[in-house]
């Protein structure tokens, strides 16, 4: 048995694991009629959006793998448990949308050259149902989203809301076909929804990949936190210092301390551990008290045993 009181390295969401079913089953559904859809009416603006469609099925079944995985227990080899799989399957649908909207800017640059009829009654109704569709699981997943903090559920509402915005520009550029012939407002609409799904792949990828780099999240300031630990009673240096995220949400520090030897070093822990819980609302942090006469620091410890002295 291991004992990680302070983080239980598991994660156990009921909220997003419903709202991830119910999109999922709605989005594959969705997916198919539009990509009959879009090859009967021959629009590549629908089709285009059914390839963004498939990635959202990929990147639901993706958060659903992860969101099991989180409720796994921590053990002798994975010691963090497995909440880790949330952020390598973020990175993967990331980098998947980007693939996606390279593609649909090729198609587009194509059929820019390379005009076709499109069947606009056709491509109309069916962008119509998928603004319907895409308003419902927005919804869906934004209050998945209030209930419980997720960046695979974060993501998947991104792409959400990207489908919303490609679902109003396919009717927006078969109403203009309609009543113009302007037959390149097709590829046109599809570049820019390709733009819409790189801009969210990127952004989940360049997420993901802070964590997997194990940089400070961005909701953190190394040195005002560093600062205000300065301000505990006894704590002469605070060095060696590292913050980083399992997961969303699940954060970890390590820091060594330089403690005045007339201070009880297990009180300055305590309150170490205090500040952090009450501040920045870190529960799972590791703190070593040192001595710089006592542990080997090299020119950093010799800098500060002259700076004591000096004081």
């Amino acid at each position: 048995m291991y004992d990680y009181h302070h983080l239980g390295h598991v994660k156990h969401q009921a909220v997003s694991r419903r709202s991830l079913w119910t999109t999922l089953i709605l989005t594959l559904f969705f997916t198919i009629v539009e990509i009959v859809g879009g090859l009967l009416s021959n629009s590549l603006a629908l089709l285009s959006d059914s390839a963004h469609m498939v990635s959202d099925v990929i990147a639901l079944s993706l958060s659903m793998t992860a969101i099991y995985f989180a409720r796994r227990e921590p053990n002798a080899k994975y010691t963090f448990g497995y909440l880790r799989f949330e952020i390598l399957a973020s990175f993967l649908n990331g980098l998947a949308l980007t693939v996606i909207a390279a593609g649909i800017f090729i198609a587009g640059i194509r059929r820019f050259l390379h005009p076709q009829a499109i069947d606009f009654p056709l491509m109309l109704a069916i962008a119509s149902i998928g603004l319907i569709v895409n308003v419902v699981l927005t919804v869906i997943l934004s209050r998945s989203v209030k209930a419980e903090p997720n960046l695979n559920v974060q993501s998947a509402l991104w792409h959400f809301i990207g489908d919303l915005l490609s679902s109003i520009g396919v009717i927006v550029s078969a109403v203009i076909i309609l009543f113009t012939g302007w037959l390149f407002v097709d590829p046109l609409i599809s570049i820019v929804i390709g733009g819409i799904i790189f801009a969210g792949g990127w952004r989940i990828m360049r997420e993901a990949y802070s964590i997997l780099m194990e940089a400070v999240p961005e909701k953190f300031n190394l040195d005002e936190m560093r600062a205000s630990l300065m301000e505990i009673e006894g704590v002469e240096d605070v060095h060696e210092m590292h913050l980083w995220a399992i997961s969303t949400d699940h954060y970890s520090l390590t820091a060594h301390v330089f403690v005045r030897e007339e201070i009880q070093p297990y009180c300055v822990i305590l309150a170490i551990h205090e500040a952090l819980r009450e501040r920045y609302g870190i529960e799972h942090a590791t703190i070593q008290t040192e001595h710089a006469r006592l542990h080997p620091h090299g020119e950093y410890g010799r800098r500060f045993l002259q700076r004591s002295q000096q004081s």
